[in-house]
């Protein structure tokens, strides 16, 4: 009774709104995990072409996605996050339903360009969504419930894509169009627009000093305020520096596995269903350890987790080796992801949120567009193993400058609080 009396009262937390989210997060990441861990085994096996090119198609996607970062953000705050949602995952739903079709290199990169233009559209409005409903105590929370569903749903995709890829890639592409077009319906025809509507403390004490904020950043150029803000965008460098590691294991691993030690996909699918389950069961309690620090140096010691995880590949010689360094990485992303979104709500201003978000997107869209393209390169010409090696010295990098801007950040609130007394 009282667990049912506890989940009652977590559901009573939110909005109505927010749950809806969450089932189509599900919905969408079980069919986007049906395909994406097996992306570059199904294109190097239709086009026969060296890893660095096949992997050329991962940078496409992600490079396309830095320009639709920015165009998201404005889009969020302009015409409103749900029309952006429900076009984007319209669109990446269409694109897993060609990419059976595609037989040649540049077919193949057409479509990357269009998923590669509506993820960062969906996440952007998700997240500004999100922090427009929930107020910034419950915001971690929030974040990390969000991690859960998200993860619940990879975690049976790729199970269920292993599976259908060892006999039919197509069944598992139209699995995946399916669930981004089902959320799209879902968010289409129950989702009410929250811009405009934000429910923290910046946003209901001060009306008036919004709406002139707003009108400035809709009048000019938003994001130069975003861009004077010089802590945040040192922030989105060294996190997106840091997302290198874990991009070029999502990546490239699976490859890795099948061409050096013969790991099939039906066999690799449980390696990251292996993260998803860990996202669902463990997050909560790592959430509940993390909230206790400041976020800063949270972020800094998940990148050094994420680090390891990734250098860790070059140890490992089968199955249970690949799948230890996918649970070094995952504990990495958990410490990661809810405490780096909390961070952005956290400083952005209301009126900028979009943008804000855009911005730390634009990270893991620039650290996607690099990983595949640094980790081919090491791989044709220098060795599989110094894939990781790069990976792991990459990670450190970004932890080691988190930390510097950490310390530099408490030294200039310490400054400002004495000059003000």
């Amino acid at each position: 009774m009282s667990l049912l009396q506890n989940a009652k009262t977590l559901y009573n937390r939110y909005p109505h709104q927010y749950w809806l989210m969450i089932l189509g997060i599900f919905l969408s990441m079980a069919g986007g995990g049906m395909v994406w861990p097996f992306m570059l085994i199904y294109a190097g096996g239709k086009l026969g072409l060296p890893l660095s090119a096949v992997a050329s198609l991962i940078s496409i996607n992600a490079g396309v996605g830095l320009f639709a970062s920015f165009l998201a953000g404005t889009l969020a705050d302009r015409i409103g996050r749900k029309i952006v949602m429900v076009v984007s995952l319209a669109m990446i739903g269409i694109a897993y339903f060609f990419l059976v079709q595609a037989e040649t290199y540049t077919q193949f990169a057409l479509l990357m360009v269009l998923v590669g233009l509506s993820n960062p559209l969906y996440q952007v409005g998700a997240d500004a969504m999100l922090a427009d409903m929930i107020p910034t105590e419950q915001r971690t929370d929030a974040y990390a419930i969000n991690r859960i569903a998200n993860n619940a749903g990879f975690g049976i995709g790729p199970a269920i894509g292993g599976f259908l890829a060892s006999t039919s890639y197509a069944l598992a592409f139209y699995g995946a169009s399916l669930g981004f077009l089902l959320y799209s319906l879902i968010w289409l025809f129950f989702a009410r627009e929250t811009l405009g509507q934000a429910v923290d403390e910046e946003s209901t004490s001060a009306l008036a000093g919004q709406a002139s904020a707003q009108n400035e950043a809709q009048t000019s150029n938003g994001y130069q305020r975003a861009f004077r803000d010089k802590p945040y965008m040192a922030f989105v460098a060294l996190s997106g520096l840091g997302l290198i590691a874990p991009s070029i294991l999502w990546i490239l691993m699976p490859v890795y596995a099948m061409n050096n030690f013969n790991v099939p996909e039906i066999v690799y699918g449980w390696i990251p269903t292996t993260n998803a389950l860990m996202c669902v069961f463990i997050q909560y309690a790592v959430t509940n350890i993390t909230r206790k620090y400041e976020t800063l140096p949270v972020v800094g010691v998940g990148m050094l987790v994420y680090a390891i995880g990734a250098g860790s590949v070059a140890l490992m010689t089968g199955f249970w080796g690949f799948w230890l360094s996918m649970v070094i990485l995952t504990f990495g992303e958990l410490i990661v992801v809810p405490t780096a979104s909390k961070y952005v709500a956290d400083i952005a201003p209301a009126d900028l949120r979009g943008r804000y978000m855009s911005l730390y997107w634009f990270g893991w869209g620039a650290s996607r567009t690099l990983a595949p393209l640094i980790g081919g390169y090491l791989n044709d010409v220098i060795s599989p193993q110094s894939i990781w090696i790069g990976g792991l010295l990459i990670g450190l990098t970004s932890t080691l400058g988190l930390f510097i801007l950490n310390q530099l950040t408490q030294r200039r609130l310490i400054a400002s609080s004495s000059a003000q007394t």
